[in-house]
């Protein structure tokens, strides 16, 4: 029996806050990978990202740090992004790391992706649907099984005091999406 590839994946949080439960997703999504055969996640932080600026492009290099950003998502075989909800859409931060790695060339290209959220109401499903959106311009490929919503605030607790996630159930459902994106991205990386 041959093992399984071993599949990168390269997390981001639309939060910048510690304690977000969006955070907390991403860091129970990294501790539910060890339990998983072929993948690995590295959390990557966007909060270093300067704001978009062509200004800062010069002679057609990044500045180092956005060069490294960029590096982590060429080398990545996928994503996995937590993206909390801000006016029906995502937050700047995340939008801004990813008009970075969408600068040319498009390092977000031809790779799978899957998107989770947790917030009040409708758990952050607003912000998916605009990243989808997004994501057919870089040509991004996100699962659509199973969908991961959470409403963080509804009885009993999800999260503890430091936004980790405690809900057993709802380590379930996450643990059902990293299983889905490890299969997908599988799937496209036989077709090319």
């Amino acid at each position: 029996m041959s093992a399984q590839p071993l599949i990168k994946v390269v997390a981001i949080c639309g939060s910048l806050r510690k304690a977000s439960s969006n955070r907390g997703l991403l860091r129970s999504a990294i501790e539910l990978s060890e339990s998983i055969d072929g993948i690995t996640i590295e959390y990557v932080d966007v909060s270093p990202l300067p704001m978009l600026n062509t200004d800062l492009e010069v002679d057609g290099k990044y500045p180092p740090v956005i060069e490294e950003f960029r590096q982590k998502i060429l080398q990545s075989d996928c994503f996995l992004f937590a993206s909390p909800e801000y006016n029906y859409s995502i937050t700047a931060p995340l939008k801004n790391a990813i008009d970075w790695a969408s600068r040319p060339p498009n390092v977000w290209a031809d790779k799978a992706a899957a998107v989770v959220s947790a917030g009040g109401g409708f758990g952050g499903g607003r912000s998916q649907y605009h990243l989808r959106q997004i994501g057919v311009f870089l040509d991004l490929h996100f699962i659509n099984k199973p969908e991961f919503v959470l409403n963080a605030f509804q009885p009993p607790a999800k999260f503890d005091s430091d936004g980790n996630l405690i809900d057993p159930q709802s380590k379930e459902r996450l643990k059902g999406v990293l299983l889905s994106l490890r299969d997908f991205t599988l799937r496209l990386q036989k077709g090319k």
